[in-house]
Parts: structure tokens; C-alpha cells; sequence
């Protein structure tokens, strides 16, 4: 009798077991359902609901991403994120700016609060592999030096022994190391949490030279009392390819970063910019396409508005116009260099002669 109940309290036992494997299996499946949906497009439903596109920043980078006098948040970088609010909210003001420093990047991006980073970011492989997924390059750079003109430095094979300020947690700062050892220059590496601190160190005296990319020196001069005290030393001593970058796990919101990124470029390409933006039939192929006036590129696919590059050219401006607001002005030029178009190929709508270029929207 004994026996037979403990058969009896067993039997039920494993039943429940089952019953609770059971459950906790509905509950994996149920989040694996999430993450599946997650890829394949519930960042855009939550930005459409919270209405706003959280954007990992700069706030201390002239050009790039810094607070104008009035205290708004300008910058090419910046205007990166506006032009994806105006595709998927219709409103280039519809961005939540969260200013992060370059230590900060990585877990921001891993945590998933971010909708996308564009903060003068080197897309890298790791970085590709951990952080998130990198859009195509929207301003090609290379890491240099700033020493102080008075100390008669004119190439960076002329440090040796000298104090570098650099940023923590960077490829700056990794280049810096490499080239440090490659050159065996027994350099003493300061690293500094944030670019005002760097820049600050620097002026102070705190370190010889300064390094960043060449863009970065050249914006950090601009504010410096006196910019014709410094020269920016002929060396690039790395590839710096800069971009947007949007978290793991959704890839019909990556396609749309991309997108957007191409329309910007495209737009240009066109000869279409905030000021001529059709609303009615061209009659070229290529520019009805892309103003979703006659054709498709896949906006339905990615939850677009067949019209959305309209909004964002009109309300952003094309590529060309982004980089002559924020970047002409600190003396960065795009005739001849890299962050021109791409190449002049025998083709019409093949322009210019640089490396800004994107899948074509069709």
C-alpha cells in the first residue's frame, strides 16, 4: 500500500514537472517570438509610438556634433539622425539627443536604448561585431597630430619621448599604441575621458601634441584662442571611415537607416535639394523613384512612406548641403578629396570623383 502511493505521488510529480517544462517552454517560445519580431520591425513601431528616434551624440565637436549658442543640438553627425526622424516620423525634430562620450559608446549600443549612434564613430570589424551594424560611410578621415607651432615640430617621426592626449577607449587610441610601437617612440599616452578635457590638457600644457582625426583637429583648432599657435602635422597615420550605426537584431530598421543615408547622397547625385524637391512627375526614371513619385525602392518593405525622401530633403537637405552648413565653414574642403562623390564613371548618373557613395535605391 505504501508502495503503491509512493508510485502514486511520483506519477503526479512528474506530471507537474511536465506541466511546468511545459509553461516555461510557451514562455521561451514567446520570447523568442518577440526577438523575431523585434527583427523585423518593432524599434520602428516603438519609435512611431514614443514618437521620437533616441540619437547617440556629440555635444563638443564643432561641425560634427556640438551646442550652438542658443544651446541647440547642431552638427553634421546630428543632422544624420534628423533625416532618419523626418523618413519615419515626417518631423526632422522628432530626435531624443543623448550625448555620450566615446567610452560610452559601445554599451549604449549593446544595451539596445539606442535607436542609432552618429557620433563621429570608426566603423571597425569588432565593432561591427559587438556594437551594431554600421550604415555606409558618411565622412571618410584618417587620425593625425596638433603641436603647438612654437616648438618647431613638423613631422610626427619628430616626437619621440613626447606626451600625446588622446581620447580613452578609442581607435585613436589603439592607432596610437601601433604607432607608438611600429616607430619605437617611447611616447607617454594621456588619455582623457572626453574631448574637452583632451583639448583643454593640451592647451594647458599638460601634453605635447594632441592627436584625433584630421577632422577633429581641424574643428578643435577653430575653438582654440589662438589657431594659428598650432599646425596639424602632415602624417595620417589610419583609415577612419564614419558612420551611422544602429543596434544588433532588426534588420528592416537597419535597412532604413542605410536608406536614408543613400537619399541624402542620391538626392545630390540629382541635383534635387531642400529647395527643389518635386512633388509631381519628372520624367526621369531614377529622381520619380527616389521622391516615390513613380516606382519603388522598397519602402513598403521597410514601413516607409512611398514619399518619406521628400520630407527629408525638403525638411534636411541633400548631403552636399549638410556638409557645406556644418563642415565648409571650419575650412574642410570635399573638392578632390575623399568625401566628394563617388567616381566620375562614364555614365549620367554616375558624379563626381570621390568615395560618398550608397546601394542605389531601386
Amino acid at each position: 500500500m505504501v508502495f503503491k502511493r509512493a508510485v502514486i505521488i511520483l506519477v503526479v510529480l512528474a506530471a507537474m514537472v511536465a506541466v511546468f517544462a511545459a509553461c516555461a517552454s510557451e514562455e521561451d517560445e514567446g520570447d523568442g517570438g518577440e526577438t523575431a519580431q523585434e527583427a523585423t520591425g518593432s524599434r520602428l513601431q516603438a519609435i512611431q509610438e514614443r514618437g521620437r528616434v533616441v540619437c547617440a551624440n556629440n555635444d563638443s565637436l564643432a561641425g560634427f556634433g556640438f551646442l550652438d549658442d542658443a544651446g541647440n543640438t547642431t552638427g553634421f553627425d546630428v543632422d544624420l539622425c534628423r533625416a532618419v526622424a523626418a523618413a519615419v516620423l515626417g518631423n526632422a525634430n522628432a530626435v531624443e539627443f543623448r550625448t555620450t562620450t566615446a567610452a560610452e559608446r559601445g554599451p549604449s549600443m549593446q544595451s539596445g536604448e539606442i535607436d542609432m549612434m552618429s557620433r563621429n564613430t570608426t566603423w571597425t570589424s569588432s565593432r561591427d561585431a559587438t556594437w551594431g551594424d554600421f550604415a555606409p560611410t558618411m565622412f571618410y578621415d584618417g587620425q593625425g597630430f596638433i603641436v603647438r607651432k612654437a616648438d618647431n615640430i613638423s613631422s610626427a617621426l619628430e616626437l619621440e619621448g613626447a606626451s600625446v592626449c588622446v581620447l580613452k577607449g578609442t581607435t585613436t587610441e589603439l592607432n596610437l599604441q601601433d604607432f607608438d610601437t611600429q616607430n619605437s617612440m617611447n611616447l607617454t599616452i594621456v588619455p582623457f575621458e572626453d574631448n574637452t578635457s583632451a583639448n583643454e590638457a593640451y592647451l594647458a600644457g599638460q601634453c605635447d601634441a594632441l592627436t584625433t582625426d584630421q577632422s577633429g583637429l581641424v574643428a578643435n583648432a577653430s575653438g582654440f584662442p589662438d589657431p594659428s599657435a598650432h599646425v596639424i602635422l602632415p602624417e595620417t597615420i589610419s583609415e577612419e571611415p564614419l558612420g551611422t550605426v544602429v543596434p544588433h537584431g532588426d534588420d528592416q530598421w537597419y535597412d532604413i537607416v542605410k536608406s536614408v543615408m543613400a537619399m541624402l547622397i542620391y538626392a545630390e547625385a540629382f541635383g534635387i535639394h531642400s529647395g527643389n524637391v518635386p512633388s509631381a512627375e519628372t520624367g526621369d526614371t531614377a529622381i520619380d523613384r527616389l521622391f516615390g513619385l513613380s516606382g519603388s525602392y522598397g519602402q513598403d518593405a521597410m514601413g516607409l512612406k512611398d514619399t518619406a525622401a521628400q520630407d527629408v530633403i525638403r525638411q534636411v537637405g541633400n548631403y552636399g548641403q549638410i556638409f557645406d552648413l556644418h563642415l565648409t565653414p571650419l575650412g574642410l574642403v570635399r573638392d578632390g578629396s575623399r568625401n566628394a562623390l563617388w567616381n566620375d564613371a562614364p555614365c549620367t548618373a554616375c558624379p563626381k570623383g570621390g568615395q560618398i557613395y550608397a546601394a542605389p535605391l531601386r
